[in-house]
């Protein structure tokens, strides 16, 4: 096997990263630009691709100098915040708008005339996917109908997602996404290779200014020789959250990982059943190799690390993220204080867009700590909620893998640990989304025969077990399904 290390380009919501993988797994190095966030309106969340783009590339060549040279790179991976929308000029490469990010709400009420309309149960059954603005087809609706620029373009007109607009600055002009990236649109049916006309037909998007889907690993082309020295072959591409799901080996049927990063996303790997949920879960490709396909159910929370940063940036609860695990440790426990954080809305498995936050039980004794400490807890409600119906779909968890940059905090991981009456396990390294990106691109480049050979890559986990009593536990859901009942 070569030595090569294999380049991952990590393209996230609140920064940009490369990353060296030696093919045992190893992290070499790691370049990281943060990304502006862009609130034109409430509800609306938007980026900017070119600076997407040029951060994107500025890491990447920091990490090639690591390397040595372009020719010392085996393969690179890329791996993106998945619905996020991007348009630009096919002849000019330029963005047409700003990036449309996962987040934004601005299509609730398009969603809302396609839940009127009837549409939601066959889109569930076609796309495993409930309507609501976080996904791809809206924002790229939307920007057809306000954006004259986008609905002037013609046939010049290019829609995809971030991993698109990357691979094509990258290539200078290879138009294409992979099927996990594709099953997230609502353009695509699960069971189908290519985009459907008849979702196409339903949301109004012209199939001409779609990429082509391929597989998430294998030879896609390869790099602009002037961008990094010389040409590097681009071999693996998914979304972030499938990324993670196949870094943390989750390959057989039952394992579970949950990515506790902006927003905090679950998923269960359930083999080559396409997956069906009827307590309002997702299915999704998990990945799509040759004619080999693995599927997955989704919980999406979206708001996690995100509120540790409102806490800071927003309210200046805490001068940095690290400090919410003290300030929760410092009180026996939430002083009557529970948070609804619907800062965007709530994800699976309510589905209410249109939702708001709330903080109640606020009193005279109430002190900045419990506050941070009902944020904190407010995450493991929301992943018990999902626990509750993989469950009854199906799905139980026997252990939850966990990753991503808030895992990275101790008293979050114990705290799910004891809500959930589950062993978490952490691994050693928590950035097993660039990890998975790496696996598929050494697949894809012929390093390993297939995800099953290339799980050497993954590492060694440390695990938390349950602590909490049946009657603190207990108290805790009851509190939260009040706030739920009196604020979604």
């Amino acid at each position: 096997m070569t030595q090569r290390p294999i380049l991952v380009l990590d393209a996230g919501t609140t920064s940009t990263r490369a990353m060296l993988y030696a093919p045992d797994g190893t992290r070499i190095a790691t370049a990281q630009a943060a990304l502006t966030q862009y609130y034109p309106h409430p509800g609306w969340v938007e980026h900017d691709a070119e600076e997407i783009w040029r951060r994107s590339l500025a890491c990447a060549r920091r990490m090639v100098k690591r390397a040595g040279g372009a020719d010392r790179i085996a393969a690179i991976g890329i791996t993106n915040q998945r619905e996020t929308v991007i348009a630009w000029d096919r002849h000019s490469a330029k963005p047409l708008h700003r990036a449309i990010v996962w987040q934004d709400r601005r299509t609730a009420d398009q969603c809302d005339a396609l839940r009127e309309a009837g549409h939601e149960p066959m889109l569930a059954r076609r796309t495993g996917l409930v309507v609501d603005p976080y996904f791809s087809a809206t924002k790229m609706r939307w920007l057809l109908d306000h954006a004259p620029a986008v609905r002037d373009a013609g046939d010049r007109l290019c829609l995809g997602t971030v991993e698109s607009w990357l691979v094509w600055k990258l290539t200078g002009g290879l138009h294409v996404t992979d099927a996990s990236n594709a099953s997230r649109t609502q353009l695509m049916a699960l069971d189908e290779d290519g985009w459907n006309a008849d979702l196409c037909a339903l949301f109004g998007i012209p199939r001409a200014a779609l990429p082509e889907i391929v597989d998430n690993a294998g030879a896609f082309g390869e790099t602009r020789p002037d961008l990094l020295g010389a040409p590097v072959g681009i071999c693996g591409l998914a979304g972030d959250q499938q990324a993670a799901t196949i870094g943390q080996a989750c390959l057989r049927p039952g394992d579970a990982k949950a990515t506790l990063g902006t927003g905090a996303f679950i998923l269960a790997n359930m083999g080559e059943a396409m997956p069906a949920s009827s307590h309002r879960l997702l299915g999704t490709l998990l990945y799509r190799i040759g004619s080999r396909r693995a599927y997955a159910l989704e919980g999406s929370i979206f708001v996690a690390g995100s509120l540790m940063q409102w806490l800071r940036d927003r309210l200046g609860l805490i001068e940095n993220v690290q400090d919410s695990a003290a300030l929760a440790r410092s009180v026996p426990d939430n002083g009557g204080i529970f948070m609804l954080p619907a800062l965007v809305g709530l994800g699976a498995p309510h589905w209410k867009p249109q939702a708001r936050g709330a903080i109640v039980g606020l009193t005279q004794g109430t002190t900045r700590a419990h506050i941070v400490r009902a944020a904190l807890e407010s995450l493991s409600h929301q992943i018990h909620d999902l626990a509750d119906a993989f469950a009854a779909d199906g799905a139980p968890w026997r252990v939850l893998r966990v990753d991503g940059g808030m895992s990275a905090n101790d008293w979050i991981v114990q705290d799910m640990a004891d809500m959930l009456s589950l062993p978490v396990d952490r691994p050693l390294d928590v950035e097993t989304t660039a990890l998975g990106a790496a696996m598929l691109a050494g697949v894809g480049a012929g390093l390993f025969g297939s995800l099953e050979e290339a799980s050497v890559m993954a590492s060694q986990a440390m695990r938390f077990t349950p602590a909490m009593g049946v009657t603190k536990r207990a108290a805790r859901l009851r509190g939260w399904r009040a706030v739920l009942a009196a604020h979604a």
